[in-house]
């Protein structure tokens, strides 16, 4: 099957038409098309077949997306080509005679003069049918009339009770309260009860305890951690690059912790979704990390060829994530060719990769300030002042000793006496190599009585940044950057001359200042370029410049300049000002960097070397089109896309979403393929129950705390776990959900409730997160397990340090994601090698030891009260009598420490039922 489609052209018999007249359409093209040709895609009926009766068809052409018509240029069309077997072509019709010459030459003459079809306009091309349930337009359904039944404690569990008397089943009794409390607990917030809550809410007397219950565990804190977790898996995201370096990202943990908090806040999906694509626009930068969570090849090559195949895989990540994600298609799939089962155009891959042609991987300095952390900031101000004090002021004699430290690539502090001025300079006579660059040129005015002093030479504040010229061929390195209030080398400017240049500050007024700082790299990546002779200049008129600092007074590096500051206070200050700056988070965040691109091209087959016509950014045929030209604004690009996924009448976004949110809850989705509901995936088990959800989501203005609510208040949720032999018999995989499935618990749950009944648990939110690895600085990353643990290791394990193809060594064998591509689902595998790390591994063992001493400490030294305590904070129950006598033998035989290991591997520890 190549070339149109697989087309197939059987030979016409001899005497074609002549060409002393145009052809006609009718007697002479049709025919052929209608006797003699025909188009095929074999016997697999996969889409992409060409029907020659249908114009539309014939002008699409065949699976590779090349047009199979052009009119006016038989030269560009597909079918042509096909029949001459040109461009490396199978030459059709295969193994047979192929047609003539003056056959195929009466096509190409049909081509070149118009190709006229008469009526043929009004012809639709079977690919692009909307004929699969996912892309119907989402239908409030008629709520059953069962729903009435006593069982149903809202319509949820109408649907559910109907598929099941329909198929001669009824639902299992509700569970008992510890089981339910249990189960919610686990569902909402990853971790089991404690006792005292277990007591709480058992004997809780209200009728509406358990809706009470709900609301409580949706209002802490410890829900979005554990919901964020599974977007987590859903986004592929990590923090390190992949590939053969695998360095990390130190800056993408704040998408991590965006999650969280929308999660938390209970963001509506809309703006969920809004976020991730644009939240450049709407204030949260860090959730743009959802674009370049995946993998990136650092390691560069100078074959543009090469280079241009990895930019086009950076796009397809992108492309297959978004469209996984909230659509549930997998557009990638028509990266080279038609999609092969849905009806999703070659060209509508490159349309969606228009969206984030502008999009780059990388850090970006963020403007969003949450509330939490203005006051941080506001604080860290102040205390760079107190410690810039302690700085010597500046000595511009000419026989002056030298006393400051040593220029720093990072930060240089020039304090001097007060001084009113409109301009300020920095002049630069000789660098350590290269072209002199700085990172950013601060000036500050004489501080305020407890007030943080701002920066003037901002643009934002009114600086103007002038220079004796600039850097050219760099996108990184411009004048703007000087100001720009960016650190880092990809916002710095250069000078245009080798080892000198100046450059400088036009203030928006005149100040009286005291200090300028700057640096050639404030986040510490580079320490080339860096100006060793210099001198600061400040003028209150055009020319009149008058020096205020130099570069004379500074010590030689490696030399300590002589010292009469209270070192201690200073110490102070600085450990007070790196405690706050880890609070407050990185000024730079990995969540890409976006740019003006230039014009996406269709590629044939895939290769960036073979570009075809151009594309504007666009959604799927099938679904519309959103009417943006092949050089909207970036920005507009995205805002876009991200609008016409929250539209509420799109067919799938809803849908898909809530079908996450169930399986979630349930073990598996109505659909149970979550990430493709297209022609492949699985068939919704309960279609109008899909569609009620969706409703009530949109209805209900996106919000996944309410779809919660409608969820765990049904008796669907709330039925026992207990099997049933004659139930079985029907529905062997539950799939009518006659009762609540048990399944094992994800490792992060497992590790966590582990350091939860351990009294060990670090319950500390946010911020860059703890690794289960030895320090590495290789340039090629060598990521070796650590066998010890302590405090700064047992934070949730949503806030580990998620690395790329490599898992922790204890957990990792509970089938977490490595990262590499989106997780919409985990499989379940159950090994040995699971067993033996429960029961051995150095932090089991380690946790075993901790949990013993809590069982002594709350219970004391006698068997049985611990054998009691120790069941309550892992089964929220009190043991059987033979399970009480069992445990006190192992107790006396092996010790506490052995006990505590091996109830750390029983079901009922490890599952949800």
């Amino acid at each position: 099957m190549v070339g149109l489609g697989g087309l197939i052209v059987i030979a016409c018999p001899a005497g074609a038409q002549g060409d002393a007249q145009p052809v006609d359409f009718a007697r002479d093209i049709q025919p052929i098309f209608e006797q003699h040709c025909y188009a095929c895609h074999g016997e697999d009926r996969q889409r992409g077949g060409v029907r020659l009766d249908r114009r539309a068809s014939v002008w699409r052409g065949g699976d590779s997306g090349e047009p199979g018509v052009v009119p006016g240029d038989s030269a560009a069309s597909h079918l042509v080509h096909s029949l001459t077997g040109a461009d490396g072509l199978k030459q059709m019709p295969l193994n047979r005679d192929p047609l003539s010459e003056p056959q195929i030459a009466l096509v190409r003459r049909w081509i070149d003069e118009g190709a006229d079809w008469p009526g043929g306009e009004s012809d639709t091309d079977d690919f692009l049918q909307r004929d699969h349930w996912s892309l119907q337009p989402v239908v409030d359904p008629v709520v059953p009339d069962v729903a009435a039944d006593p069982w149903c404690a809202n319509p949820v569990d109408g649907f559910i009770l109907e598929a099941l008397r329909a198929a001669g089943l009824e639902p299992s009794p509700e569970a008992d309260r510890r089981r339910l409390i249990r189960r919610v607990f686990f569902t909402l917030h990853g971790l089991a009860p404690t006792p005292e809550q277990v007591s709480q809410y058992v004997n809780d007397p209200r009728p509406d305890w358990y809706a009470r219950m709900v609301d409580e565990l949706l209002d802490s804190p410890r829900y979005g951690e554990r919901w964020a977790r599974h977007w987590l898996d859903i986004v592929r995201y990590a923090d390190t690059n992949g590939f053969e370096t695998n360095t990390p990202r130190p800056n993408a943990y704040p998408y991590r912790d965006y999650v969280i908090r929308a999660f938390n806040d209970d963001v509506p999906y809309d703006r969920f979704i809004l976020d991730q694509l644009a939240g450049d626009t709407t204030g949260e930068d860090a959730a743009t990390g959802f674009l370049v969570a995946g993998t990136k090849d650092i390691v560069g090559s100078p074959d543009p060829v090469l280079t241009a195949m990895q930019r086009s895989n950076e796009l397809a990540d992108m492309v297959n994530v978004t469209s996984t994600t909230f659509m549930g298609l997998t557009v990638a799939c028509a990266r080279c060719h038609h999609h092969k089962f849905d009806p999703i155009l070659h060209g509508d891959y490159y349309a969606m990769e228009a969206f984030f042609a502008g999009v780059q991987h990388g850090e970006r300095p963020t403007s969003a300030v949450h509330p939490e952390l203005e006051s941080i900031r506001a604080e860290i101000g102040l205390l760079d002042a107190e410690i810039d004090g302690y700085e010597p002021l500046a000595r511009i004699q000419a026989e002056a000793e030298p006393h400051r430290g040593p220029v720093n690539a990072e930060r240089n502090v020039e304090r001097f006496a007060p001084v009113s001025a409109r301009y300020v300079r920095i002049v630069i006579e000789s660098t350590n190599t290269f072209e002199p660059c700085i990172d950013e040129l601060e000036v500050y005015p004489t501080a305020a009585d407890g007030k943080a002093p701002v920066n003037i030479a901002l643009a934002s504040a009114g600086g103007v940044a002038t220079s004796s010229g600039d850097y050219v061929g760099n996108p990184k390195h411009q004048l703007a950057h000087l100001n720009d209030g960016n650190y880092g080398n990809d916002f710095s400017w250069i000078s245009a001359e080798y080892g000198r240049g100046w450059a400088q500050i036009t203030l928006g007024r005149v100040y009286e200042i005291d200090r300028v700082v700057w640096g050639r790299d404030r986040t510490g990546g580079y320490a080339d370029r860096l100006a060793t002779d210099y001198r600061i200049e400040v003028a209150l008129e055009p020319g009149e410049w008058r020096v205020v600092a130099t570069s004379r007074d500074r010590v030689q590096p490696g030399e300590t300049p002589p010292t009469a500051q209270d070192v201690g206070g200073l110490a102070e200050l600085l450990d007070r000002r790196a405690s706050l700056r880890a609070q407050a988070g990185p000024q730079l965040i990995y969540a890409g960097r976006f740019m003006q691109p230039g014009p996406t091209h269709r590629l044939y087959r895939g290769d960036p070397a073979a570009k075809r016509e151009v594309v504007a950014p666009d959604t799927l045929t099938v679904l519309g089109s959103l009417g943006l030209s092949p050089d909207e604004p970036e920005q507009n690009r995205r805002l876009a896309l991200a609008r016409s996924l929250a539209d509420p009448d799109h067919p799938l976004t809803a849908r898909v979403m809530v079908n996450r949110v169930w399986q979630y809850h349930f073990g598996a989705g109505l659909v149970t393929t979550p990430s493709d509901f297209g022609a492949m995936g699985a068939e919704p088990t309960h279609p109008a129950l899909l569609d009620y959800l969706a409703s009530r989501f949109v209805e209900g203005g996106w919000s996944i705390k309410q779809l919660h609510r409608l969820i765990l208040s049904s008796s669907t949720f709330r039925q026992d776990s207990a099997p049933d032999e004659s139930a079985a018999r029907i529905d062997a995989g539950n799939a009518l959900l006659w009762r609540f499935q048990p399944r094992r618990h994800e490792a992060e749950v497992i590790r966590d409730s582990m350091l939860l009944a351990t009294g060990k648990l670090d319950l500390t939110m946010y911020g860059p997160g703890f690794s289960f690895f030895e320090p590495n600085e290789n340039y090629v990353r060598v990521y070796n397990h650590k066998h010890t643990f302590g405090p700064d290791d047992w934070r949730r394990m949503v806030y580990a340090h998620h690395v790329r193809m490599e898992r922790d060594l204890t957990f990792g064998g509970f089938d977490c994601p490595d990262g590499g591509q989106g997780t919409p689902q985990r499989p379940r595998s159950t090994t040995a090698l699971q067993a033996l790390n429960l029961l051995n591994s150095p932090f089991v063992v380690d946790q075993a030891n901790h949990f013993a001493q809590r069982l002594i400490e709350d219970a004391g030294d006698g068997p049985a009260a611990q054998v009691r305590r120790a069941y309550a904070l892992l089964y929220s129950r009190e043991p059987a009598d033979d399970e009480l006598e069992a445990c006190i033998a192992l107790i006396e035989e092996h010790g506490l420490e052995a006990l505590c290991r091996v109830l750390f591997n029983t079901n009922e520890f490890l599952f949800v039922e």
